[in-house]
């Protein structure tokens, strides 16, 4: 690898605010804030949404239960209109 080209590899602190949990990962983004975890100081990155809050991870996503337009339209009228020529 070439010397000075690429950014710092390093663990941060990211923060689901949502959950109010904090991830330790090691990534390469810049930040300029920090923040102090169990005695160290990481950089502070924060997130909307990580597996804490998911609600794909949590089990609380809802499931359609609608179908969409056409299959809703083939259920109602089927083979109704089909005429075939023989």
């Amino acid at each position: 690898m070439k010397k000075g080209i690429h950014p710092e590899y390093r663990k941060v602190a990211f923060h689901d605010l949502g959950a109010d949990k904090f991830i330790i990962v090691r990534s390469t983004v810049q930040t300029d804030r920090t923040v102090d975890i169990g005695g160290q100081t990481y950089p502070y990155m924060t997130l909307d949404v990580s597996s804490w809050s998911h609600p794909f991870y949590t089990g609380k996503q809802k499931t359609s239960t609608q179908d969409g337009r056409v299959a809703q339209f083939n259920k109602r009228f089927g083979n109704l209109g089909l005429k075939r020529s023989k």
